[in-house]
Order: structure tokens, then C-alpha cells, then sequence
């Protein structure tokens, strides 16, 4: 079901030259729904196998929290260190990072939900990429968060953090023709007439989502549902609206 629009592919390259790249951050921000989870996990599908990832889903943690979860990801023995010692895990992750290095290994660190962290979590996040040989970085980090991770990083404290970020780039909700492409690829893909769907129940799915994927999933569903409760045989307008309202609670 996965479809690429022509934005989701640019951001799937930048997520592709974070995970290849080695020096600084690449940074991925999108508006709640756009796709930027399916993204990631598209790349961690597409991981080459000399690349070793930790995937941080939570980031709702204190920094020893963090660096213990990332040890995890790595699969990295840290039971001989203190639970609330950054510095025993920080040792720990620098050892085997430097390890993997000469075995010709990289190592990729992804933050979804990365708006959720605070300014002392960010900051260790920026100390990571301060692991690092003569002459490349040991951790490549790559941040996926909603717009707030944007307002964040433009902060004037964290013009450190900002300076280092090498990728941008902001996924927008889909445009129209965009939106009609992703629910008729959807219906092929689930065995039904691309056409089950008029022009005018297009135009108000669209209009009521924003043309975020996520709402656009929703109104469909509830739209073929409706149409089966009511025996239709295709969905209008006036039934896509009538879906849109039930999803979104409002007029």
C-alpha cells in the first residue's frame, strides 16, 4: 500500500544521505499524519548490511534513559554500568562505536517523535556526534519530529545543535492531484475500481483532510463503510462529506 509521492520521495532522499553521510544531523519535520513514521520505517527496511541502527521510538526519557535505550539498539553490553551513569554509558557506546569503526562498521541513530525532547536531551544528542575519529563522525543521527521540532532548533540556544545539521526538509501535506493518485493507488491495491470514488467525493476528501494521509485514510474508510450500510454502489460528495464529519467531529 505504500505510495510515494514526489515529496515523499525527496524526504526519503534526505533519510537515505542521513543514513549514507557522516558528519552532522539530518533533520525531517512534518505536520502530525504526513507519513514521516512510514518513511522511516522504509529506510530501515532498505538498510544496507554494513550499517548498524538504533531506532529511538520514545524519546521521552532522561539522558541516561536515552543512552541505555541507543546501548540496547546496538546490542551493546552495558551491565557493568551504573542505570543513572551517563558517563558508564557514554564509555560503553564510544568503545563499541570505535570497534565497529574498524571492522568497517557504521552506526545510524533515528529519533522519531523528536519534538519531545528537551533542551538538556537535545543537547546530549548533540554530544554524540562529538564521538568521532581523525577523520569521520562514529554516529550518524537523523531526527524525525512534527513542526515544534523546527521552532525548537531555531532557538538561540541551540544554534549549536542548528549549525550541524547538514539535511532539511519539511514534508507537506499532499497537494490534489497528489491526494486522487493516493486513494486510487490504495483501491487498485485493495482489489476495488479506482473509479469507485467520483471526482466530487475527490474534492471534498481532500478539502476536509488537508491532504494529510492519515485523514485521507480515515474519510475513505468511513466513506466504504457508509456505502455499504446504504447499498451504494459508488461514493458521492455528499457521503464523503458525511464521512468527513464523523472523522474530524466537526463541520
Amino acid at each position: 500500500y505504500l505510495f510515494m509521492s514526489d515529496r515523499h520521495q525527496e524526504a526519503l532522499a534526505h533519510l537515505q544521505y542521513g543514513v549514507q553521510g557522516s558528519s552532522g544531523f539530518v533533520l525531517l519535520t512534518g505536520e502530525v499524519g504526513t507519513g514521516k513514521t512510514t518513511l522511516c520505517r522504509c529506510v530501515v527496511e532498505q538498510l544496507p548490511d554494513h550499517i548498524d541502527l538504533a531506532l529511538c521510538l520514545n524519546p521521552c526519557l532522561n539522558e541516561a534513559e536515552l543512552l541505555a535505550t541507543i546501548c540496547d539498539e546496538l546490542g551493546i553490553d552495558v551491565s557493568d554500568a551504573r542505570p543513572d551513569s551517563v558517563k558508564d554509558h557514554m564509555d560503553a557506546l564510544n568503545k563499541h562505536l570505535l570497534d565497529g569503526h574498524a571492522r568497517g562498521r557504521r552506526a545510524v541513530l533515528i529519533i522519531d517523535e523528536a519534538q519531545n525532547l528537551d533542551r538538556p536531551l537535545l543537547e546530549r544528542v548533540r554530544l554524540l556526534t562529538n564521538l568521532e575519529t581523525s577523520t569521520t563522525k562514529l554516529l550518524q543521527v537523523i531526527l524525525i519530529g512534527q513542526p515544534e521540532l523546527k521552532e525548537n532548533l531555531g532557538r538561540g540556544d541551540m544554534r549549536q545543535l542548528s549549525q550541524r545539521i547538514t539535511a532539511r526538509y519539511h514534508l507537506d501535506p499532499m497537494i490534489r492531484e497528489e491526494a486522487d493518485n493516493y486513494i486510487r493507488h490504495r483501491l487498485r491495491v485493495g482489489g476495488l475500481d479506482a473509479g469507485l470514488i467520483t471526482p466530487g467525493a475527490l474534492t471534498e476528501i481532500h478539502a476536509r483532510s488537508g491532504g494529510i494521509p492519515r485523514l485521507i485514510n480515515s474519510i475513505c474508510e468511513r466513506s466504504l463503510l457508509g456505502a455499504y450500510a446504504g447499498g451504494k454502489t459508488s461514493i458521492d460528495a455528499s457521503l464523503a462529506r458525511a464521512a468527513a464529519h464523523e472523522v474530524l467531529g466537526r463541520e
